[in-house]
């Protein structure tokens, strides 16, 4: 049952705060709001009239300040003497002493258990990201490598996301490029298909992956559907660690083709074994005892915390994560795991056995949460010796050292930043910086891109990209499609800003939604086109700074565009233009690849892809049945409707479209 409590409610103890975020100045999180003795006897008093009416039972509660926003959330195992904790008004360290005094507001939740309050807790920091809790920021989904199993002849991929198709999913892995080398790697060792099912179907001969020896070619019989089924086999056996008998056996049919002097098949299994060792040595650590775990290492250096997580599965290495959680300074490192581990599982299946450095108060919780998730016993441990000891070791150390790395990355890109800010006359470095450039071929597939910078660097999880849509623009019209790339990110950040009555907003965050500074790629008529726009808008406090390319483009000898100066050129070797000259050609590199991505789309585009209610599947027995989009567009009406897979009502929906269309 949920009830919404008339006064407000402070934040639990430190052991339910869970905080997380990057690092440097987005690191750490800012909590500088005082508690004053007026605000934390007010915060104190919501509290006593809460606790009255709380039960004693298990559950979660939220605490809001002024606005309704939400400051905490936290689980108790009881609700009341939780909250009692907090009703002393003294003996709080400043954090829980500020989150007190700004609460002005309370929600809870009871639940059965605490291993169900747990989880809801992990759910609701991941949905309102209270400012006072660990939020995991980092939480793109890991890929896994997917063997269908809904076709003859399975078909390995990477996979990303909901478990939706039928198949056998190993993983996780780290990244994506892990991924795409095991495969490579288990494509030359099982010659397992990579292709899509559309394409196996329509092969009438054997592809090139077939003639460099990457896939066994069951798509045209060059392997019969028996012999396939025995590869898919043996790679489902070595992804589940059954390493040694597959490659036994894999030794075994190379030992007596030779001894048949079938020298060629004998070179081919050959070649299958050192494509399996090549797997196995890539691995930086390969356990002998732990053929499954999750180790998870954390340091904090200069008040800010890194935790770096490494998968092994089939006593193999896939790959590791550094992760930066947001916390503040005051709690220690077994606190910001404990945080971190139950955000981090929230939507991710757990090891059998997970490792870490730190021994946390909710270890036993934890493990009975994630046990009753997975339907399987999960044992987190905190090893003292041997093996499992050494992983954790070895975490740590890439923890320390991404963490040092990170620190020092961060320290030169501020110098970089009050270099710039210096350079264009800015009162202050900047900490956020928006660069724009458009690509297209006279005025085809034109597309606009934004990326931004700040003290960690390229902030790729900001990229925009911008599908030009205005129907009047003059192909090649560079001014116009500024404008309307201009027009539409600042009109959505004032939209944003709506209840600041279109001021931007003061960011809760440490990483600012407005920019400091706006670099555009193009001289003054460009500049002038971003001013109309910003002017327009009624946008005003934002530095925009044109960069036009010097004589033959010659990076160097750029000239800056600024209001209220002269055009100027920075000293050839400033450290100042060369970050400039980096902003420009990742603004360049990220539009020239978005605008090949789109031309790509249109070149293979399929006049089928535009039918409404024509789906993959429709399409493909429309393909299979008439050979081409273009025999399915002339077919009559009563030959669609006879195609395999495709009823009355579609038949007549392609019929009507091609036909409007030649009308």
């Amino acid at each position: 049952m949920m009830a919404r409590q008339p006064h407000d409610m402070p934040p639990e103890d430190p052991e339910a705060d869970e905080p997380e975020a990057p690092l440097t100045a987005e690191d750490t999180l800012d909590l500088s709001d005082d508690a004053t003795p007026a605000a934390l006897s007010m915060g104190v008093e919501v509290i006593r009239a809460i606790w009255k009416t709380l039960p004693n039972g298990p559950g979660v509660y939220r605490m809001a300040g002024e606005g309704g926003e939400v400051l905490y959330v936290g689980k108790a195992k009881s609700l009341k003497k939780r909250v009692a904790s907090y009703t002393r008004g003294v003996g709080h360290t400043n954090r829980i002493a500020r989150m007190i005094a700004a609460t002005r507001a309370m929600e809870f939740v009871t639940t059965e258990t605490e291993t169900e309050a747990l989880l809801l807790e992990t759910n609701y920091i991941k949905q309102l990201k209270p400012r006072f809790n660990v939020l995991m920021r980092d939480d793109k989904s890991f890929p896994y490598i997917l063997v269908t199993g809904d076709h003859a002849a399975p078909q390995i991929a990477k996979h990303r996301g909901a478990r939706g198709r039928k198949g056998d999913y190993f993983g996780p892995f780290a990244s994506a490029q892990a991924v795409g080398r095991t495969i490579n790697a288990l494509q030359r060792a099982f010659l397992l298909r990579s292709c899509s099912d559309s394409y196996y179907e329509n092969r009438s001969r054997p592809c090139l992956l077939y003639q460099i020896k990457r896939c066994a070619g069951p798509c045209t019989g060059e392997t019969s559907i028996a012999d396939y089924a025995t590869l898919v086999k043996e790679a489902k056996d070595f992804l589940t660690g059954k390493s040694v008998a597959v490659k036994q056996r894999i030794a075994a049919e190379m030992q007596a083709a030779s001894d048949d002097l079938e020298f060629e098949r004998a070179a081919r299994y050959r070649d299958r074994l050192a494509a399996l060792s090549a797997i196995q040595s890539t691995q930086d650590i390969n356990p002998r005892e732990t053929e499954e775990a999750d180790v998870f290492a954390v340091h904090e250096e200069a008040g800010q915390f890194i935790i770096e997580a490494f998968f092994f599965r089939a006593y193999q290495n896939w790959g590791n994560r550094a992760f930066y959680p947001r916390a503040d300074r005051s709690l220690s490192p077994a606190e910001v795991l404990d945080a971190f581990l139950g955000q981090f599982y929230d939507e991710r299946p757990a090891a059998r056995l997970i490792l870490i450095s730190h021994d946390i108060e909710n270890r036993a919780l934890l493990a009975e949460a994630l046990a009753t998730r997975a339907g399987h016993r999960v044992e987190i441990a905190v090893p003292k010796r041997g093996e499992k000891k050494d992983l954790v070791d070895h975490a740590a150390t890439n923890a320390r050292e991404a963490l040092s790395r990170r620190l020092a990355d961060t320290a030169s890109q501020q110098k970089l930043l009050a270099a710039l800010g210096q350079a264009f006359g800015l009162e202050k470095p900047p900490r956020r910086i928006d660069v724009f450039d458009n690509s297209h071929i006279m005025g085809a597939n034109a597309v606009g891109a934004m990326i931004v910078a700040g003290e960690q660097g390229f902030m790729k999880t900001h990229y925009r990209t911008f599908n030009i849509r205005a129907q009047d623009l003059t192909p090649g019209d560079d001014y116009g499609m500024m404008r309307e790339v201009l027009s539409r990110r600042f009109g959505r950040l004032q939209k944003e800003a709506a209840r600041d009555d279109g001021e931007p907003p003061r960011d809760t965050e440490a990483f600012p939604a407005w920019p400091d500074l706006v670099l555009i790629d193009g001289g003054k008529g460009q500049l002038d086109a971003a001013r109309s726009v910003l002017a327009d808008l009624g946008v005003a406090g934002v530095p925009l700074v044109g960069i036009a390319k010097g004589p033959d483009r010659d990076a160097g000898r750029e000239t800056f565009f600024i209001d209220g100066r002269a055009p100027f050129k920075l000293p050839p070797r400033d450290s100042a233009l060369y970050f400039v000259q980096r902003l420009r050609d990742e603004a360049h590199r990220f539009a020239i690849g978005t605008h090949r991505a789109k031309r790509k789309r249109e070149l293979v585009k399929n006049p089928l892809d535009e039918v409404p209610g024509i789906g993959p599947r429709r399409k493909r027995a429309l393909l299979l049945h008439f050979g081409t989009a273009k025999a399915a567009s002339r077919a009559s009406l009563d030959d669609l409707a006879k195609c395999p897979g495709v009823n009355a009502a579609t038949a007549k929906a392609v019929y009507d479209f091609f036909h409007e269309r030649q009308g």
